[in-house]
């Protein structure tokens, strides 16, 4: 990893935070996060437990974030054409 600023997530055109996957790593973040959510949902009903749920989501997205931050490219806001497009 030292040396490889090859990202798994491109910063959105507009706005702030990450678009869709780059890479095949990211896309395999990105589809074992929806894997985990549909099981979750599974595992800890939303309509029967939603504290639960809601810790398991939140927890996952934290991850999610923490991943697209150390593997996306640097956040700042964008408004549009600044890549040079």
């Amino acid at each position: 990893m030292p040396g490889d600023r090859r990202y798994w997530f491109r910063a959105k055109r507009y706005g702030w935070g990450w678009g869709l996957p780059l890479t095949w790593e990211g896309w395999l973040v990105l589809a074992v996060f929806v894997g985990l959510l549909i099981g979750g949902s599974l595992a800890f009903p939303p309509s029967q437990q939603p504290a639960l749920y809601f810790a398991f989501v939140a927890i996952l997205s934290a991850v999610l974030f923490v991943v697209c931050w150390l593997r996306g490219e640097p956040l700042r806001w964008r408004w549009g054409a600044d890549r040079g497009e």
